[in-house]
Parts: structure tokens; C-alpha cells; sequence
């Protein structure tokens, strides 16, 4: 059953919380899980420099409280909280609910998946060769602390005809375990051949999944 669905929906409640939290009667429901499908591409998109690694969104009395991590929140705040209160401005104007923007700190991003996974991407974008590029990001994240590495890359790699998948794996990944803390992510990476799909899993000790998000840099 691990092998087969994804490792975050399969630990909600579990050891996992939901990125979404708040509750809604049959007319909101829709409304809401589109406004927060348009949030997070919206984040992405315009964040893209700041690597994003989550965005969690709470909901009380009509307004909107967006949580993102990231390593680098300088790149988030701007001078001044400048850059962060144009956003604000941007997605209130997008969503047309009042918007609270908490900029958390993630202080080891080697242990973050989308992150690795971000990195992956980037490199197979700038045509490095992807067994290099997956090999280093293992070495890193194993340095780093985690349990265990595996990530997959699909797709046509190093531009040939026929597409294929590859993967590297290090260390313990027991995805049938509930009680393990499993973090996954899946990026696509633009190249000139096509898209590439990388997917990662990381494994981490409990120590490792308490102390990953830290330190509230700014709210607005």
C-alpha cells in the first residue's frame, strides 16, 4: 500500500497535518479549495526565486492566514516588509478576502523534499547531467541528517528519443510504516527536450521533522 499512493496523504492525521485547515458547509467548499489551488500557484510563481518549500492556509471570519516556509525570507520581506505588503496587496486583490502573510524560516533546507527536489530540477535544467545531479542531492541530504534518500527522475534524460525513468536511493525508506515520518515532493523541470519529472522522498528522525521549521521572521 505504501509503494502505491502518496506518502503525505497516506500519514494525514497521522503523522501528517493538512496544508489546508479549515472547515466548510457544500456551497464554500468548492469556492474555497479553488481559492486555495489559486493561492499556492500564485505564491509559486511570483516566489519562485525564494524557494518555497510549503504553504499552509488557515481560514477564520472571512479572512485568509497564509503561512510560507522558505530559505530565504529576505527575498519574501524585501526592504522594509515592502515586497511582502505588495504581495498582500496583490493576492487580496486576486482573492478579494483580507490576507495575513507569516514568513516562517526553514533553517536546513537539505531536509526539505520539494526543495531537494527544486534543486534536482534546476540542475537538469541547465543541462547537468542527472545522474551527477541526483547523486550530489543524495549526498547532501544524507550529510545533512536524513534517515534515508530516494529520488526519481522521468522523462526524456539527456535528451533522448525514448523516455525512461532513474532513480537513486540511500539509507532506510519505509513507506509502509505509518508512524516514520516520510516527506515527498514532485517538481517538473522545463528542458529543451520536453519536461522531466523529479519525485523525492526523504525519510527523517523524529529530532530531524521537530526541529525543521523554526522562527517566525514577519508578519503583515
Amino acid at each position: 500500500m505504501g509503494q502505491k499512493v502518496n506518502p503525505i496523504g497516506f500519514r494525514l492525521s497521522v503523522q501528517r497535518n493538512w496544508q489546508s485547515r479549515w472547515y466548510g458547509d457544500k456551497k464554500s467548499y468548492p469556492v474555497w479549495v479553488y481559492e486555495d489551488f489559486v493561492i499556492r500557484q500564485f505564491l509559486f510563481k511570483q516566489l519562485r526565486f525564494a524557494s518555497i518549500a510549503k504553504v499552509f492556509i488557515e481560514r477564520a471570519g472571512g479572512k485568509i492566514r497564509i503561512k510560507v516556509h522558505t530559505p530565504r525570507p529576505g527575498v519574501v520581506l524585501g526592504r522594509k516588509g515592502q515586497d511582502l505588503e505588495l504581495l498582500c496587496a496583490k493576492l487580496k486583490k486576486k482573492i478579494g478576502n483580507d490576507i495575513l502573510v507569516d514568513v516562517q524560516e526553514v533553517k536546513r533546507p537539505e531536509l526539505v523534499a520539494r526543495l531537494v527536489a527544486e534543486g534536482v530540477a534546476s540542475q537538469l535544467e541547465r543541462r547537468i547531467p542527472f545522474r551527477r545531479a541526483i547523486k550530489k542531492a543524495v549526498q547532501i541530504s544524507m550529510a545533512a541528517g536524513a534517515q534515508g534518500v530516494k529520488i526519481q527522475c522521468s522523462g526524456r534524460l539527456g535528451g533522448a528519443e525514448i523516455a525512461r525513468t532513474e532513480s537513486r536511493r540511500d539509507g532506510s525508506m519505509p513507506l509502509h510504516e505509518l508512524r516514520k515520518g516520510i516527506d515527498y515532493a514532485l517538481v517538473v523541470a522545463e528542458t529543451t527536450y520536453g519536461t522531466i519529472g523529479v519525485k523525492c522522498w526523504l525519510s527523517l528522525y523524529p529530532q530531524e521533522r521537530e526541529s525543521l521549521h523554526c522562527n517566525n521572521r514577519a508578519a503583515s
